[in-house]
């Protein structure tokens, strides 16, 4: 039902499209009889809006991922470094969010660990919307933020790095395969950073897939319940994205070629000092708006990414 709503839903876009330019010929045609220039400039900034969405929905049709229209999940880790590294940490948080907001998507955090004096230590968030995770997977890697520190006395400039993961939302057990009896499910106290905001009562979960090692948290539901549903949830995803994994590999050493998304592979740059400029490494992309793209203008980034991985049939 969710397909074919999504497919509904395009169909009348496409359709919209048709006829808002089928409007656009006949009013371009009046200005030019009546020579009415300021019907010709609303007709131009009309017509260029117009461009604009198409151009996205012709990128849209090229989405040939098996994940690309799924749900995705988005995990922030900060980097080495302390409160400079959390800071950006959350900085990202913010800038995804604002992104998911411009597009319509529905967000939800399903677990937080914050840092010590400010920021975050890392953050796993449910981003649910059309073609969320073929667009969000061009944000997976690690992330430099270049600024003057607003922690240090000295006002130094400061390097902070945070990795960013994007997983495909698994739709059913039967792509996952989990063992009840694979899982140790441990119960805690949720952690804040002190007064009101700790719980009294362990609602908090860790869940350890002993044959994989993998280990996923989940603490900001205030039932336990609803705290081990969100866990699953990830470590379903996190187990899709590992076979994901193995299949590159596969195909990698096929190709004969391997490379690491590693810490060292940096795939952009934040600089606000001395100079404000965004650059992907990754396309040599770049703006010098470094603080709309921190409130979520992200599109184009992820556009000429993906324009680089058009006809790629991998996750």
């Amino acid at each position: 039902m969710k397909r074919l709503a999504e497919a509904n839903a395009t169909s009348d876009t496409w359709r919209g499209l048709e006829r808002r330019s089928g409007e656009l010929r006949e009013l371009a045609g009046l200005a030019e009889a009546e020579d009415d220039p300021k019907l010709v400039a609303d007709l131009e900034r009309e017509a260029s809006q117009l461009a604009e969405q198409l151009d996205r929905l012709e990128l849209e049709l090229t989405f040939s991922g098996p994940y690309d229209r799924r749900d995705a999940i988005v995990a922030i880790h900060a980097g080495a470094g302390g409160t400079e590294s959390q800071d950006w940490a959350e900085m990202l948080l913010r800038m995804y969010l604002r992104w998911a907001e411009r597009r319509g998507f529905q967000t939800q955090v399903l677990d937080m660990m914050p840092g010590e004096e400010a920021g975050i230590k890392s953050v796993t968030v449910e981003m649910r919307g059309p073609l969320a995770y073929g667009y969000l997977k061009a944000e997976r890697g690690v992330h430099r933020l270049v600024r003057m520190s607003p922690f240090d006395a000295d006002h130094a400039r400061h390097t902070s790095f945070a990795l960013v993961e994007v997983l495909p939302e698994a739709e059913s057990m039967a792509e996952v395969k989990i063992d009840p009896d694979d899982l140790r499910i441990d119960v805690y106290r949720a952690s804040g950073h002190g007064g009101q905001n700790v719980q009294k009562n362990s609602t908090a979960i860790r869940i350890t897939h002993l044959p994989s090692g993998l280990v996923v948290t989940c603490q900001n539901e205030r039932s336990q319940s609803r705290n081990r549903e969100s866990a699953l949830k990830v470590l379903e995803a996190r187990l899709l994205e590992r076979e994901l994994e193995r299949h590159a590999a596969e195909r990698s050493k096929l190709k004969g070629e391997h490379v690491s998304a590693g810490w060292g592979n940096q795939i952009r740059s934040y600089v606000l000092h001395p100079y404000q400029m965004v650059k992907d490494h990754r396309t040599n992309f770049e703006t010098s708006d470094a603080e709309g793209v921190l409130e979520g203008a992200l599109d184009p980034f992820m556009t000429a990414y993906l324009k680089t991985t058009m006809g790629s049939n991998g996750a």
